[in-house]
């Protein structure tokens, strides 16, 4: 085997100050500068999730993409869905899935909407012949300096994307999961160290955690495991779609002992280990990726 070069953590993706730039909330990953990495050209796959077939929510950016990418990488079929306008995106990776030979499904959606939850679950069964891996990692996150700044609506679009989404996705799936299978959800370091200005997102997170604890105990017994990832301060379109102020998003991910921000990339490789059946006797864990300022 050729031996790999270390390879400073530090200064491996781009740091701070970023440019300033908005977009329309969900955003576009391909409109960001500079353009997020999530593994399109590194992440290489040795089998580990062979005949395996999962569905992603969330899964044109992000968390989402890096996880897509990466399980089709290691052999599985892939199901992503995405808000409509992030068709473009979308489209990126299912042609990512279908270059490692496997079968790529999008199903675009809104999740606040319960009957389009049980459709999207039911499409990706039948999409991909059967569904053994479930991660739930779509999310809405909104920041405001108060309180009195959200709205009841914000609010529930907030609770219903992060909350309630997960909620009609895993019950809908469960019937379909057998001894092997397993759920992973996206929470975040909000969970643990929530900001101020992210006072709904941040109680949707910890409502993740706990479920992901929850459902583990729940659902051990019958050999379906669940865990969780919580990543810090990510490069994704969250933050350029109302998720962070201007004033943070220049700064974005410099507060860490590893001065920059994270990539999607960074973490593709923990999705495959919670997915992965050496995996066993992960279960009700929660795996973090912060640059070494957030829990757990």
């Amino acid at each position: 085997m050729k031996a790999e070069s270390l390879t400073d953590p530090t200064n491996l993706h781009p740091k701070p100050p970023f440019k300033k730039q908005s977009q329309p909330w969900p955003g576009l990953a391909g409109q960001m500068e500079p353009r997020p990495d999530h593994g399109e050209t590194s992440y290489k796959g040795s089998g580990r999730l062979a005949g395996r077939k999962a569905l992603i929510t969330g899964g044109d950016s992000g968390m989402g993409r890096a996880a897509a990418i990466a399980f089709a990488r290691e052999g599985a079929d892939v199901a992503i869905n995405y808000f409509p306008t992030e068709e473009p995106d979308a489209q990126d990776v299912i042609a990512l899935i279908e270059a490692a030979d496997r079968r790529g499904l999008a199903i675009p959606g809104d999740l606040r909407n319960e009957v389009f939850c049980r459709e999207l679950v039911a499409r990706a069964v039948k999409g991909l012949g059967g569904l053994d891996i479930v991660v739930c990692n779509a999310a809405r996150q909104q920041s405001r300096d108060s309180i009195l700044d959200v709205s009841t609506d914000d609010f529930d679009a907030t609770m219903k994307t992060n909350v309630y989404a997960p909620f009609w996705i895993i019950k809908a799936a469960l019937p379909h999961l057998q001894p092997g299978a397993c759920i992973i959800g996206t929470t975040s370091e909000q969970a643990y160290d929530p900001s101020p200005e992210l006072y709904d997102y941040a109680q949707t997170k910890a409502a993740t955690m706990n479920y992901v604890k929850s459902l583990a105990k729940q659902l051990g017994p019958k050999g379906i495991r669940v865990n969780g990832v919580a990543p810090g301060p990510i490069w994704t379109p969250l933050q350029v779609s109302g998720g962070a102020s201007m004033e943070k998003l220049e700064k974005f991910g410099g507060h860490t002992p590893l001065g920059r921000p994270g990539q999607p990339a960074e973490l593709a490789s923990i999705y495959v280990q919670l997915a992965a059946g050496d995996a066993s006797y992960a279960t009700g864990q929660v795996y973090g990726s912060a640059g070494g300022s957030g829990q757990p």
